[in-house]
């Protein structure tokens, strides 16, 4: 298939380029940073953040194209313009959505019925998952009411290679070298649950072909869940080094900005996702466990990653000194 890939240049968007172009499909990038790409694959230089630069980069192309993986779009501005310039000419378009369309749940695991933030919800700490949400109603109304081939991904925690976020597994890797201590808000048993990259690249590649996966939205996660404090011996494991955790008060670990942990549940309680809908629908299951993804990222990050981040451990630190003090 002719298929569009919204980044393309790092991470999930990046993964995704190289397993189409393995397996066989013509791949477009539309983006604003070039990397080196996989032979075959064809840039268009856009910069979503100029309001119409993407309308008017992608117009001359739009009938060019099969799928389009929308990988950058986090409002609805920047998703109606993609309805209204592929509308009748794409067999589909997937939205990466996210776990964060969320509400918390008692029930686990999340199914993709359980309830999601409010649209109209204005508390800024909800600000992309909320943003998230209008971009999927905006893409399912619209599926219902014209067809349009639209898919929502709400993919999970990730892990793996060129991380844009040095708070996910940068800062693990970068604690666990220097023998830096690792701060886990309260006991740390709050479950989790991560997925590799290149399984959610593998689920993205399920859909193509499959037009009874339009107008629906599909967990993306992984096939494991473990507790916080489990993740992090499990990157021990994967890196060969020993974690030094030190548990912090929740009341005090609430107040910390930066978060000590990038994944809510250190906060707010255990959450995970059913991916049984998208296996049922494609037979699309994950491959990496936790210990492996983070050694797949691991290996990365040693071979060529160490050079991507810095670290501001100031803050950590004055807390470190204060709990010590007692």
């Amino acid at each position: 298939m002719r298929v569009l890939v919204s980044g393309g240049n790092r991470y999930i968007g990046l993964e995704l380029v190289r397993e189409l172009a393995a397996a066989g499909h013509a791949v477009t990038v539309v983006n604003s940073h070039e990397v080196p790409l996989p032979a075959g694959v064809r840039r268009i230089h856009a910069d979503r953040r100029l309001p119409g630069a993407f309308e008017a980069a992608l117009g001359p192309h739009r009938d060019d194209f099969d799928a389009f993986f929308d990988n950058t779009a986090f409002v609805p501005a920047d998703v109606l313009p993609m309805i209204e310039l592929f509308r009748g000419r794409l067999a589909h378009y997937v939205f990466t959505s996210s776990q964060a369309v969320y509400r918390r749940s008692y029930v686990l695991p999340i199914q993709e019925g359980f309830r999601r933030h409010a649209a109209d919800d204005e508390d800024p700490r909800k600000a992309y998952g909320v943003g998230k949400v209008r971009c999927e109603d905006l893409l399912l109304a619209e599926a219902a009411a014209s067809g349009f081939p639209a898919t929502c991904l709400r993919v999970g925690h990730t892990m793996g290679p060129r991380s844009p976020a040095p708070t996910r597994d940068p800062i693990f890797f970068a604690r666990l070298e220097s023998g830096r201590p690792i701060p886990v808000p309260g006991d740390g048993y709050a479950v989790t649950q991560l997925i590799h990259i290149n399984d959610v690249a593998r689920a993205m590649l399920s859909l193509l072909g499959n037009a009874a996966v339009t107008g629906k939205a599909y967990n993306v996660s992984g096939g494991e869940q473990a507790s916080i404090l489990g993740v992090i011996q499990l990157i021990g494991r994967a890196t060969g080094l020993t974690p030094r955790v030190v548990h912090v008060p929740q009341e005090l670990a609430r107040r910390q900005r930066p978060p000590l942990l990038h994944w809510g549940e250190a906060l707010t309680g255990s959450a995970y996702l059913d991916i049984g809908a998208l296996h049922r629908a494609t037979g699309w299951w994950p491959t990496y466990g936790i210990e492996a993804g983070y050694a797949d990222a691991w290996t990365w990050y040693q071979e060529e990653g160490r050079h991507w981040y810095s670290f501001d451990f100031s803050t950590e630190d004055a807390l470190l000194a204060s709990l010590a003090a007692g």
